[in-house]
């Protein structure tokens, strides 16, 4: 079945709207219209990039190409002019979908078409094609994005078929990019149950809760990051969700507990998934990590494990493999392996960070995100970074840049020598020497990346 043919109603019409800044469009606008500036025709069976700046006009061609063309690659806000020839050769590109603000197709491809922001009738006739192949790109902060191959089926194994997820009604938002797969899940959910409002790129955060408020949001994600960055502005106390989400990174229980204090009335969820290994579960009891029960009983063909010291998951959400030449996406027993690496703390897991972002400190390892979570908890911190420092004794040392509650403070004050000190008293009391931070930075905001996450870089 195709995403249109899983839209329609038994009256023949979906239901539903996308909305940005300028515009709204309803589903059933679709019927008889297309955003393409040619022949849908054209595309049929053909590995397409889709190039598309705009996320309204790109969540718009998804919905219209899926069952028409046979490869679907989805190029999110961010990705570099420089990767783009190494996207359009991996996914064997034959056709190149852009708008006015997207990319001009990097290598020849025989078809090219433009997706514009206005409706034209169209009388097209139908494929018999199904088989749409959807192509995500990873999100890494350096180097080429791999590329991952999924289905729609894959892609809406988290919720397919489940009545509790797809309630009828709901308004859906997020901050995330709706080309990213955090942000296509939300896209979905909202086109099978429910309407979504959408960021515009160079929206303020203020602007976009705005918008949230205004057309009455109940349903709401983003990464811990995008979360934290909301409550530093105050526009968070104008929207009232009946359900926050969050993905993507760690959340922690600072940032748990301050979205429960934000939102007394809704349910705080974060889930834990992956480009590649799709949606392993939702937590939704308020705290941080994961009870082991999760492990042990395996909900909705979703199998866990973490006998390796690092979660890996086997699942039908699950990507089918990389294109081009990159490394076997699962292993021998079908498991993906996450890279995240957990500790089992009084029956519930905690997440201490990833296997490739250790800070060696004279041969003892420190995961950042471990003394972030320490520092998050001060009630004066909004948000921190933990990075590695060279340092000719030890190889390294921890130092954490730190995003403070009221970001005015004065940094260079006696008050804020006390705050400095405090901190890293709060950090000694729960960790080890070593991973106490030698230096904290206070600093008016952290970088963070295209997918929502906080770019992490050794000093």
């Amino acid at each position: 079945m195709t995403l249109w043919e899983s839209l329609v109603r038994s009256d023949g019409r979906p239901s539903g709207a996308l909305s940005d800044a300028a515009r709204t469009v309803r589903l059933a606008d679709l019927i008889g219209g297309s955003f393409l500036s040619g022949p849908r025709e054209t595309l049929y069976d053909r590995s397409v990039v889709l190039a598309i700046r705009d996320p309204l006009t790109a969540a718009l061609a998804m919905v219209e190409l899926d069952g028409i063309v046979r490869r679907m690659v989805l190029c999110p806000a961010g990705v570099a002019s420089e990767h783009m020839p190494h996207v359009a050769r991996t996914a064997e590109a034959d056709a190149w979908v852009s708008d006015a603000a997207g990319e001009p197709p990097s290598i020849p491809v025989p078809v090219q078409a433009e997706a514009g922001r206005a409706l034209r009738p169209y009388a097209g006739e139908g494929s018999e094609f199904r088989g749409t192949e959807w192509v995500l790109l990873t999100s890494g902060t350096t180097g080429a994005p791999k590329l991952v191959l999924h289905t729609l089926a894959s892609l809406i194994s988290a919720f397919a078929g489940r009545p509790a997820e797809l309630s009828p009604g709901r308004v859906w938002s997020t901050f995330y990019d709706v080309r990213r797969y955090g942000g296509l899940q939300i896209l979905l959910r909202a086109l099978l149950a429910g309407s979504l409002v959408l960021p515009d790129p160079d929206e303020s955060i203020p602007a976009f809760l705005g918008r949230v408020a205004a057309a009455g949001v109940t349903h709401i994600s983003g990464t811990p990051s995008h979360w934290r960055k909301a409550l530093m502005t105050g526009a968070a106390e104008t929207i009232a969700p009946a359900y926050v989400r969050l993905s993507g990174e760690i959340a922690d229980q600072g940032i748990l507990d301050a979205l429960r204090t934000a939102f007394p009335h809704a349910v705080i969820a974060h889930a834990f998934a992956s480009t590649e290994a799709g949606v392993a579960f939702e937590v939704q009891d308020g705290k941080a990590g994961f009870p082991e029960a999760l492990i042990a009983l395996p909900e909705h063909g979703v199998e866990l494990d973490v006998s390796r010291g690092t979660l890996r998951i086997r699942s039908p959400g699950n990507a089918q493999r990389y294109l081009g030449e990159s490394p076997a996406l699962k292993d021998a027993d079908g498991f993906v392996n996450t890279g995240d690496r957990l500790e089992l703390r009084d029956g519930r897991f905690y997440f201490t960070g990833r296997t490739g972002g250790v800070i060696n400190v004279g041969g003892l390892k420190v995961h950042p995100e471990e003394v972030e979570a320490v520092i998050n908890a001060h009630p004066a911190v909004r948000m921190s970074l933990v990075r590695a420092r060279r340092n000719p004794i030890t190889g390294a040392i921890v130092t954490a840049d730190v995003v403070l509650e009221r970001p005015e403070t004065d940094t260079r004050s006696a008050e804020s020598e006390v705050l400095r000190e405090n901190i890293l008293e709060s950090c000694r009391k729960v960790l080890a020497s070593y991973k106490v931070p030698a230096m904290i930075r206070f600093v008016p905001s952290l970088e963070m990346s295209a997918s929502g996450k906080l770019v992490r870089r050794d000093a």
